[in-house]
């Protein structure tokens, strides 16, 4: 008797193959159907959906969140420009909220007396002065505030 080798031949390949398959067209062997996972899509939109809610009981209308940042501050703020009415209640409610001074505004000397100089990006990417145009300009214009030290803000408007 003749020691049988390991390998396959083509004949043996062929002839399990065509019995593997006439198999498997007499089970039916589907796969599962997926189950959607609760939770998803991601809690990102449920919150954007939450939020807006919120927004329309309160104000009737939706939000214009621009993020804050301060000069040597490690952190970031976001805040609703819709909230406010006017420059001065904007500037007192960042001055509360980052335990800062800026001062009062004039066309004439920008923000005098105080370290700090707000400004912000407008839609052309170009940094103004906080206070340089009109309010609702302003409102519709601002992509994000940037409260800088004052000795950094020297080239814009009369700083």
């Amino acid at each position: 008797m003749t020691p049988r080798p390991n390998k396959r031949t083509l004949s043996d390949i062929v002839s399990e193959g065509s019995r593997s398959t006439t198999e498997e067209d007499h089970q039916d062997n589907a796969p599962p159907a997926k189950v959607q996972i609760v939770g998803w899509p991601p809690v990102r939109s449920y919150r954007k959906n939450c939020l807006q809610g919120k927004k329309d009981e309160v104000e009737g209308g939706t939000g214009m969140y621009v993020k804050v940042s301060v000069d040597g501050a490690p952190y970031l703020r976001k805040i609703d420009l819709k909230v406010y009415r006017s420059y001065p209640q904007l500037l007192l409610a960042l001055e509360n909220m980052f335990k800062l001074t800026i001062g009062a505004y004039s066309e004439r000397e920008g923000y005098n007396g105080s370290n700090y100089a707000p400004t912000y990006e407008d839609r052309d990417g170009d940094w103004m002065l906080v206070g340089d145009v009109p309010w609702e300009m302003f409102i519709s214009s601002c992509k994000r505030l940037r409260i800088m030290k004052g000795s950094e803000a020297r080239g814009l408007g009369c700083v």
